[in-house]
């Protein structure tokens, strides 16, 4: 089993031992890599592989961090039928599996796969030399992800630099522009990650399930400037009009920029990251646990 812990080593430190002694117990070994390793200043030992290599032919990615590390872990798997279990050491942890007060409990079922699945969708993002495009199914997913890996399974966020002038952004989907706005930038998000940059934004909230992308704008300068949600197989071209280059971030990482006059193609890919949760958990019951009730 694969292990990430987020940057706070403190927080996560017992955790990890808790963990490493159930997967001794279990006979299963926790690997984790050079990072991780020397993070953690791990040796070698009952249940835990240091210096580890990351490897596709894992059971299970087990995560102690928050949302952060978890889309880390989810990008990492990408393409592959390797879960991501995670237990709760951030701020929100939507996508958390379990808090860290059930970790004993959660390893155990962890350990004996008591977990459903949940394929997520994700965004990838091509430039104006990009390779082809995906059709559809897993086949079509696996060869879109051997040749662009600028996928992002939260959102996608293109906004201008510090300092900068407003943006202006003009939107197309599938080759129809639908409209130019004035903003500091936009958000392109999955259902999974439409509780976060996009909730801020005031766009839409989509359960997980939902098949398609929403477009919000950070800051429009306009009244009439809306979210936006789009099918599944809907292409959608954001150019900059802009005088200056728009930053772009794959889920809140840096991931480059579009220059001015320039353009990007975003796409929807069904069912590329998996997350495992417990039996009984349910996307709405997430939401009310993490933002409250929607109505009181």
């Amino acid at each position: 089993m694969t292990v990430f812990t987020h940057r706070r080593v403190d927080d996560t430190a017992e955790g990890l031992r808790r963990l490493a002694q159930l997967a001794a117990d279990a006979g299963v070994t926790l690997r984790f890599d050079e990072e991780e390793t020397r993070k953690h200043r791990l040796p070698s030992g009952p249940g835990v592989l240091a210096d580890a290599p990351v490897a596709d032919d894992v059971e299970l990615c087990l995560v102690l961090g928050g949302d952060g590390t978890i889309l880390r872990a989810l990008q990492r798997y990408a393409g592959t039928r390797v879960p991501v279990f995670a237990i709760n050491f951030g701020e929100i942890g939507f996508l958390a599996t379990i808090e860290p007060r059930e970790i004993e409990e959660g390893m155990r079922r962890a350990l004996k796969r008591d977990f459903e699945l949940l394929r997520l969708p994700a965004i990838v993002l091509q430039d104006e030399d990009g390779a082809a495009q995906a059709g559809s199914g897993e086949g079509a997913a696996a060869s879109e992800l051997a040749t662009n890996a600028r996928l992002a399974i939260n959102d996608v966020a293109i906004h201008r630099k510090v300092g900068e002038r407003v943006a202006e952004i003009a939107l197309a989907l599938d080759e129809e522009v639908v409209g130019s706005v004035r903003c500091d930038g936009l958000v392109v998000a999955t259902p999974a990650g439409s509780t976060g940059y996009n909730l801020a934004n005031g766009g839409p909230v989509m359960a997980w399930g939902v098949e398609g992308f929403v477009v919000s704008f950070i800051a429009p300068h306009s009244l009439t400037a809306r979210a936006l949600v789009a099918a599944p197989a809907d292409r959608l071209r954001i150019h900059n009009r802009s005088r200056e280059p728009l930053e772009i971030a794959l889920d809140g990482r840096p991931a480059g920029e579009i220059l001015p006059g320039g353009h990007v193609d975003a796409r929807f890919l069904d069912a590329i990251g998996t997350l495992a949760q417990l039996p009984g958990s349910s996307f709405y019951r997430r939401l009310r646990d993490k933002f409250g009730r929607l109505a009181s």
